[in-house]
């Protein structure tokens, strides 16, 4: 009898026991995973139970929440939606969300540690709790700039403002509205998000900052020069060999300049003269001259390898290590394995117009209460200091005489000193080029920094360039953060 009654306790303690695991199990371990299941309908309407916060620019709501008549008790709704796609993503039942309603959740959703107080004096005083507002650092001038300017084109454009790393623009095109995401009908939602996520424009991909990244083609020899000139064994007017054709070593392959010839003529040519008119083969040199180690140190400094949050991740740009003499040559001047966010590029132009010093890039303002209280205030952060102001100035002397006289002309501001690159970097046999310019304006107190990407030749496949199509581009940017 008294080994029954042992055997029955050790079940039922053996049964306690699994209660106490299985219970903590899921409380603890399994309760995140359960939040984020899609089919979770009980988080889907808490999310909803309280209105979510705004997101601003310049005080205005470009994403809100607004009473409706049913389950959800709010409907998201985006201002200008295409505008602002690749900034604010989206928000959506079953399907998660994006952008900064991704990256500033808690905030928005009033869950944050930092809007505790906040909610319990609601609740006290007899208020609705309501997720934080988030204000952007989006200027809404220069967004509509950016979006009108890159038009049809497939492509990105990112505007910083050096001093602070404040972005003022961010646009990603093919985008695509956010209402038709928001919208309370779950198999509208689904076959909405299918149909963009199967697009060949691919819409969904935050070209800027993410997605498919792009060789920087000539852009890139702002990173070489700034390795060359911070060795101090070269400066503006050291001198390259310059012919009008080089074998890569160990390869039959052949090099030219873009406009084909020797560079400006002469059996050498400076290095100054190599930037203005984005000359390839005095730059493969150069890259072999200096290293793979001492190139890749200057990319790293700048960014390459790192996952910038804006707050949204960005993807890394790549500059991999090369397989011989040859390839680091062509890498030097943008090809081969090197590729690119246009964010990453216009913290290069950002981090020379400051003098040397990049900011950390960011969209966020401020975060404030319903009441208009700041919870996270700005505060801009250096990312780090790759070149010295020398340095800096010798590039910025550069970048302005490719937009005077050299490959970047129709960047040309009337009035106003522009330092800009151009690149047009090759995509394989056959494909059309991937087209860009980044610069800067004023050359002496800059106010804003650019990178513009055009993908798909702008249209021209292989006959379009980057002065043609892209500066163009960050010439009506740049007018737009200037006449303010």
């Amino acid at each position: 009898m008294k080994r029954q009654l042992r055997s029955i306790s050790t079940v039922v303690v053996l049964m306690f026991v699994a209660l106490f695991v299985s219970t903590t199990s899921i409380q603890f371990f399994s309760a995140q995973q359960l939040r984020a299941d899609s089919r979770n309908s009980r988080t889907i309407l808490d999310s909803y139970s309280t209105k979510r916060g705004a997101i601003l620019v310049d005080g205005t709501p470009i994403a809100e929440s607004k009473p409706v008549d049913d389950q959800y008790n709010y409907q998201r709704t985006y201002a200008n939606g295409d505008l602002y796609s690749a900034v604010t993503g989206y928000f959506t039942i079953g399907q998660g969300e994006t952008g900064v309603e991704s990256a500033e959740n808690s905030y928005l959703a009033g869950t944050s540690s930092d809007s505790f107080f906040s909610n319990i004096n609601s609740i006290l005083t007899g208020q609705d709790v309501q997720g934080d507002d988030v204000n952007l650092t989006i200027d809404p001038q220069v967004q509509q700039a950016a979006f009108d300017a890159l038009g049809s084109n497939t492509g990105a454009v990112v505007a910083i403002e050096p001093k602070t790393g404040k972005i003022l623009a961010m646009v990603s095109k093919a985008s695509f509205d956010p209402n038709t995401l928001a919208v309370h009908d779950t198999k509208q939602v689904l076959a909405q998000y299918h149909a963009l996520l199967s697009a060949e424009s691919q819409p969904l991909q935050n070209r800027a900052i993410a997605g498919d990244l792009y060789a920087p083609g000539s852009t890139f020899k702002l990173i070489v020069a700034s390795a060359a000139f911070a060795s101090g064994d070269y400066d503006l007017d050291s001198t390259l060999p310059n012919p009008s054709t080089l074998t890569l070593p160990g390869t039959s392959r052949t090099i030219n300049n873009a406009e084909g010839g020797s560079c400006g003529g002469g059996n050498t040519v400076t290095i100054a003269v190599a930037i203005q008119n984005s000359c390839n083969i005095p730059f493969a040199e150069l890259g072999q001259k200096l290293g793979y180690d001492a190139i890749n140190a200057m990319a790293k400094q700048y960014g390459f390898g790192d996952s910038i949050h804006v707050p949204m991740a960005s993807t890394p740009s790549q500059y991999p290590q090369t397989d011989g003499t040859a390839e680091l040559m062509r890498s030097a001047f943008g090809q081969q394995s090197v590729r690119v966010t246009p964010l990453q590029m216009a913290m290069v132009s950002a981090g020379i117009a400051n003098g040397g010093r990049v900011m950390s890039p960011t969209l966020i303002d401020k975060i404030t209460t319903s009441d208009l209280k700041t919870v996270v205030p700005f505060q801009a952060k250096e990312y780090g200091d790759p070149i010295s102001s020398d340095v800096a100035s010798d590039l910025t002397k550069a970048m302005e005489s490719v937009v005077d006289n050299g490959t970047g002309t129709n960047a040309r501001i009337d009035g106003v000193d522009v330092a800009g690159k151009t690149g047009t970097a090759e995509n394989g046999t056959g494909d059309p080029y991937t087209l860009w310019f980044t610069g800067f304006a004023p050359a002496k107190d800059p106010q804003v920094a650019v990178a513009v990407v055009v993908g798909n030749g702008g249209g021209l496949g292989q006959q379009g360039v980057g002065n043609t199509v892209a500066a163009p581009i960050a010439k009506k940017v740049m007018e737009a953060v200037l006449n303010k």
